[in-house]
């Protein structure tokens, strides 16, 4: 049996718990995804779900935006959010970075009223604070697209975790 035909054929709780996490804290996505099945191939898949990101309305996109945690400060976190953090590692901190990225995540949130997000993997502490200084200067409208690109940058990397 391949990859598909396993995922379509899971039960709704098990299918969530596995694509539940793929837009941060976002389990409706997948939930809308279930009601779709049966699925052709992955593609399909992975375009229903960014179909449904992408079609959500802006209140729905800030929801999702402000599930994701601040870089490098924040303590809560998803297994996946730790997983990605710690890739980059942004767990190991210097004091001077560590009061850096929480300087630039209050700045940023309190000029756009979502968390600075960036797709973490691959890239290392130098990459992703020159990322934050540079967003932060953005208007909000840029920052918002840019935000959501990141978002699905994210998802498109946490399926592909799933699928390999």
């Amino acid at each position: 049996m391949n990859l598909i035909d396993k995922f379509n054929k899971l039960n709704k709780p098990k299918f969530i718990s596995i694509f539940g996490n793929i837009f941060e804290k976002t389990e409706w996505i997948a939930e809308r995804c279930y009601e779709s099945k049966p699925y052709n191939n992955l593609n399909d898949l992975i375009s229903k779900m960014m179909e449904i990101f992408e079609n959500t309305k802006k209140e729905r996109h800030l929801e999702i935006l402000n599930s994701h945690p601040d870089l490098a400060v924040e303590k809560k976190l998803t297994d996946d959010s730790k997983n990605e953090q710690k890739n980059a590692n942004l767990n190991q901190c210097t004091n001077e970075e560590f009061m850096e990225f929480k300087k630039l995540n209050e700045e940023y949130k309190k000029k756009f009223n979502f968390p600075f997000i960036i797709a973490v993997k691959g890239k290392n502490k130098k990459e992703i604070l020159n990322s934050f200084r540079q967003r932060i200067a953005n208007n909000i409208n840029s920052e918002f697209e840019e935000a959501k690109k990141q978002v699905k940058k994210i998802a498109s990397l946490r399926l592909g975790e799933i699928i390999k």
